[in-house]
């Protein structure tokens, strides 16, 4: 059965350039096996870095993972990029959002009314490319969400964006797909 290849090369630690390394040994420390998109990224060690900066920021900031993973479902979805969908869609249910709920954040909704407002204003940005209404961000911030909430909601679909087109630029195949022709070519 063919592999999907990537357009992009997948690096490792062994052919990745210099400049790349510290970010890949972390990531593999952290991860304990290296992401595809990660790989092709190390093939710009200024695209690794910032790609790597901005989601360790994102990290310490106030959206719970639940909302983080809902927002990354919407846009892998907007965006039709497999391996992000299959990606979060697994991070999701580890995060404890079940089947229905995941299905619901791929087309930025959610049973949870709260959940909901964040995933309409988000979804607002991206499906209509302009400004959200008043009216939304209103109800968001009545429901609880705040200011720095919206801000840290749009910075981390900023990021997704930024993963689901280098998914597909490179036609970057999911997760550990590759890793099944790494060792035949080792073989």
């Amino acid at each position: 059965m063919p592999t999907a290849m990537s357009r992009f090369t997948i690096h490792d630690d062994l052919s990745a350039p210099e400049g790349s390394l510290p970010v890949l040994k972390g990531a593999m420390a952290s991860a304990g096996q290296l992401p595809n998109l990660v790989g092709v990224l190390a093939g710009s060690p200024a695209a690794l870095r910032g790609y790597a900066r901005f989601r360790n920021e994102l990290r310490h900031g106030t959206l719970g993972v639940a909302a983080k993973e809902r927002i990354s479902l919407a846009v892998s979805e907007h965006f039709h990029s497999t391996p992000g969908v299959k990606m979060h869609t697994r991070t999701a249910r580890s995060a404890g959002l079940g089947i229905d709920e995941v299905k619901l954040a791929r087309n930025f909704a959610s049973a949870d009314e709260r959940q909901d407002v964040l995933l309409r204003y988000v979804g607002h940005l991206l499906r209509k490319r302009s400004q959200p209404p008043a009216a939304l961000q209103e109800e968001a911030l009545e429901l609880g969400w705040t200011e720095e909430d919206l801000l840290e909601a749009i910075a981390y679909a900023s990021v997704e964006i930024f993963s689901a087109l280098i998914n597909i630029a490179g036609d970057v195949p999911v997760d550990g797909s590759t890793e099944e022709s790494r060792q035949l070519r080792a073989a």
